[in-house]
């Protein structure tokens, strides 16, 4: 209950004092690139009930966001202010709407598509049983995953075989040893390496 209140105040509060750079971001995605400014998939949330993620649009002529295609490492697409936004994980702001309407945590695994899911069921319906988050360990040890995934010859096999098992178990790890005081020190390691990565 605690967390619930917690997320509800903190996202609300995060909404309504980024809205002006909300709304630039929104604005600048449209002059460049026609189109829609939200990215939507459906991504796998809590007891493996589906919902629909937004991202802000950061891949020009994005195909239809419900499906499960893997982009990760594909640099081709990436729009210009793409680049920045998904550098200051930017594009992710739109994810306080899922955890306002109580679809996601702030802290929590991140949700992924059904093709991951099913790839791994056990460990999943493990780690489904927390909302899933828009940061947790596994994002920030992961924080440069579109740079690692670039640099290899097959990135989704990549991901299926090392990325995401070690993922899973640091969700699992996360599920085990929760506390909101875990959550809160999270957040603040997530903005800190937001603002490394940001020097380097």
């Amino acid at each position: 209950m605690i967390k619930r209140v917690f997320d509800i105040l903190a996202s609300a509060s995060f909404l309504l004092i980024l809205l002006p750079v909300e709304i630039i971001i929104a604005l600048i995605i449209y002059n460049e690139d026609r189109g829609t400014v939200f990215f939507r998939q459906n991504r796998i949330g809590l007891n493996q009930k589906p919902f629909t993620l937004y991202k802000f649009r950061s891949m020009s002529n994005t195909k239809i966001s419900s499906n499960d295609n893997f982009d990760a490492g594909d640099q081709s697409r990436v729009t210009k202010i793409g680049k920045i936004i998904r550098k200051t994980k930017l594009d992710e702001l739109p994810q306080l709407y899922n955890v306002l309407i109580g679809d996601m945590s702030l802290v929590g695994p991140r949700p992924e598509v059904k093709k991951w899911v099913d790839i791994y069921p056990h460990q999943w319906a493990i780690v489904l049983t927390v909302k899933p988050g828009i940061t947790d360990n596994a994002a920030i040890l992961y924080r440069n995953e579109e740079e690692i995934l670039a640099n290899v010859k097959n990135p989704e096999l990549y991901y299926k075989e090392i990325i995401l098992p070690q993922k899973l178990n640091i969700y699992t790890n996360y599920i085990l040893n929760h506390s909101f005081i875990g959550d809160i020190q999270i957040i603040f390691r997530t903005i800190f390496s937001i603002i490394q990565k940001q020097k380097l």
